[in-house]
């Protein structure tokens, strides 16, 4: 199970808990990401209506996400709530627990690799990268994308060496595509292959540059689609700036007209083993 390099939760953090005990005043929750630590919600914090019994909301063994709303130390006291996190929060942290999982996993595998305890493995790779990053699956994704070497100086070269083989082989590194469609006229007998040649040339020139991918597609007069790939959602649109530029240039020079129209971006991910 994933854990957390800090000893205690933040206020306001998110925190994956599992219900330990239920009572008729609230509930004792285990903080599956800090071993040894538990938290209690109180029944006014399980949900915004009034909540007559507190177990038609929570089971005993239940995992679920909940927000770290006080803390003290000196006491142990950690005081949870249910009803502060909405659909969105829970979904992120889920993903974010099950990204842990997967960073776990294999740390797990290089762990094996090199014959250490996983815990000594977790104190040398995973308390640094975590540090660092703030998630050990971005350390992951970083080192996947850029090369390891992005990990010397945090994790020794032993670890590198170690990790290098388990990251290609296993590690999904994420990019974004944006779409957005041109509105093109060139009111010429020879129109469309003004069109044909200002969008070639902007792709092809697009392409050239590494891990970039633009294509274009008809969607019917006079619109025309394009998909940007890039490593990040700031790249992708550094890109479609440079094209629409282009594009506006040579249309405009021909006695043409065309517009921009922004569309939404994409996640995607380079699909590889799973771990």
């Amino acid at each position: 199970m994933p854990r957390k390099a800090k000893d205690y939760p933040e206020e306001g953090e998110f925190v994956i808990a599992t219900v330990k005990s239920i009572h008729p005043y609230g509930a004792f929750l285990r903080l599956d990401e800090y071993p040894g630590r538990e938290g209690f919600m109180h029944i006014s914090e399980v949900a915004s209506s009034w909540v007559k019994n507190i177990r038609d909301y929570v089971k005993e063994g239940q995992k679920v996400v909940v927000k770290v709303i006080r803390i003290d130390r000196e006491k142990g006291h950690v005081d949870l709530s249910l009803k502060r996190v909405n659909q969105q929060q829970r979904k992120a942290k889920l993903q974010e627990y099950k990204r842990a999982q997967k960073a776990e996993n294999l740390l797990k595998m290089a762990a094996d690799k090199t014959g250490k305890s996983f815990d000594g493995t977790w104190r040398e790779v995973w308390v640094p990268l975590e540090e660092e990053y703030g998630e050990v699956y971005t350390a992951f994704e970083d080192a996947a994308q850029n090369g390891t070497d992005v990990l010397k100086g945090i994790v020794s070269d032993e670890w590198i060496e170690a990790l290098k083989p388990i990251i290609e082989a296993y590690v999904e590194i994420p990019t974004v595509t944006i779409d957005a469609e041109f509105e093109i006229t060139v009111a010429k007998p020879n129109g469309i292959e003004i069109i044909k040649e200002a969008l070639v040339r902007a792709r092809d020139r697009a392409n050239e540059e590494k891990e970039i991918d633009v294509k274009f597609s008809y969607q019917g007069a006079p619109r025309y689609r394009i998909d940007i790939t890039a490593p990040d959602y700031y790249r992708a649109e550094e890109v479609l700036e440079s094209i629409a530029e282009e594009i506006l240039r040579v249309i405009k020079e021909a006695g043409g007209e065309a517009t921009l129209i922004r569309k939404e971006k994409r996640i995607k991910k380079v699909k590889k083993r799973s771990a």
